[in-house]
């Protein structure tokens, strides 16, 4: 019972948390514009708490998931002075764009301070190589440290993963320094063949149940589906996301046949895994000195990649690599909060769900912030607003769009779980 009063708690704070502060980003740059806000509420539903202040009514609601600003003439435009629709464009642009903003700065911040308080860094300083590698066969030897590969800076260890992974097993002009002296080594990256399904396991505990499938994966195209159990591979049982892994890289044979459950009934299913491949240089790198400077100089490119890579998956999205049933929404944000044992944790989901929630707020969508500041967009361009009913249209078509979209991904959320 107190588990589950702490995971409410949990749930609740960082939904309602990361809400509040976004309309907190509308209220005060609202305020510094000199734009009337009729009234900020933490909280939705009943009030229980009401402050009337001088222009703004200050609120608390019964249910505490968020809150929310309202302006006037937001929206329904209003001639008065001081309203959101007599502002001027860039004041309406800052308004708009300042919720969002906030939770990416929040996000990026938390997840800076994280990284940088944990420390653990690999250095780029080589401890050892690994016999048979391109790196050893090429001269690099321990104690190299490397700078440059291709002429372009590398600053962490993910940095020369990148240009590994999209090398194509290109030859690549590494730069080391040695003893003060920098050298420049040829090397063609050692390619590793592995089996890939497509497959993603639900980690927690013990369960073969797929949470979802890579698009387009041979997975797919042999027919398992999210939400199937795997109860046996070639005829072997399995209980864990470890033994199935075990199994499909292991496996001697060209196909596997997968005993599923979906529903009520289990299906026979043979998936013949692709092989790919990934290079490698074969080195192990030893660990970054665990100091101030060192962690805060390894946080810095951890915290850009960890921004990069909201957008990256935005892109996926985008190009049809990242299906809708591979959204999570509330429901499957509150399972993940429920998952976290430790204060680190929930601290990384914090400023995860935070640049999520800005990064997807400003996409130009209308009912959301981007979408808004898209049709400022046009206004500025065409020097004229968009009728107030073509724009009220536009708005309940992306409101309608969004509860629809909401719905599957709840749905989906509830499969995964159960």
């Amino acid at each position: 019972m107190i588990s589950i009063f702490i995971t409410a708690l949990k749930i609740i704070f960082l939904l309602g948390f990361l809400v509040l502060i976004h309309e907190t980003g509308h209220f005060v740059v609202a305020k510094l514009c000199k734009v009337k806000v009729e009234e900020f509420a933490i909280g939705f539903g009943p009030t229980i708490w009401k402050k009337q202040g001088k222009v703004t009514k200050y609120a608390i609601r019964l249910i505490p998931l968020g809150g929310f600003v309202r302006m006037e003439g937001e929206e329904e435009r209003s001639e008065n002075e001081g309203s959101f629709s007599q502002a001027s464009i860039p004041k309406r642009i800052a308004i708009v764009v300042a919720g969002g903003l906030v939770n990416i700065v929040f996000g990026l911040l938390v997840y800076y301070i994280l990284t940088a308080s944990v420390g653990n860094n690999s250095s780029l300083i080589i401890d050892s190589t690994i016999e048979d590698y391109a790196a050893q066969q090429a001269g690099i030897v321990a104690n190299d440290e490397i700078v440059r590969i291709n002429n372009k800076g590398v600053n962490i260890k993910d940095d020369i993963d990148k240009i590994l992974k999209n090398s194509n097993g290109e030859e690549l002009l590494v730069t080391v320094k040695r003893n003060g002296n920098f050298e420049d080594i040829k090397l063609t990256p050692t390619r590793v063949d592995y089996k890939s399904t497509g497959i993603y396991l639900k980690s927690a505990g013990e369960t073969t149940k797929i949470l979802t499938l890579e698009a387009n994966s041979i997975a797919e195209k042999s027919g398992l589906e999210a939400n199937d159990t795997i109860l046996k591979i070639n005829d072997i049982e399995v209980k864990n996301q470890q033994e199935v892994v075990d199994i499909i890289n292991n496996s001697e044979s060209e196909t596997l046949a997968f005993l599923v459950k979906r529903g009520n009934e289990e299906k026979l299913i043979n998936v013949t895994p692709d092989i790919n491949h990934m290079y490698y240089l074969g080195v192990y790198f030893k660990l970054a000195e665990n100091n101030l400077p060192n962690n805060l100089y390894y946080a810095l490119f951890k915290t850009r990649d960890f921004g990069f890579s909201i957008i990256d998956n935005l892109k996926m999205l985008v190009t049809g690599n990242v299906r809708v049933n591979q959204l999570v929404g509330p429901v499957g944000i509150s399972e993940m909060v429920a998952n976290t044992n430790e204060l680190q944790d929930f601290i990384y989901l914090l400023a995860l769900i935070s640049l999520s929630l800005g990064v997807t707020n400003l996409l130009p969508i209308p009912a959301l912030d981007g979408g808004k500041l898209l049709f400022l967009i046009i206004e500025a361009i065409r020097r004229k607003k968009l009728s107030e009913k073509t724009e009220m249209n536009i708005q309940l078509a992306g409101f309608a769009f969004l509860i629809a979209l909401s719905i599957i991904v709840a749905y989906n959320d509830i499969l995964r779980i159960f």
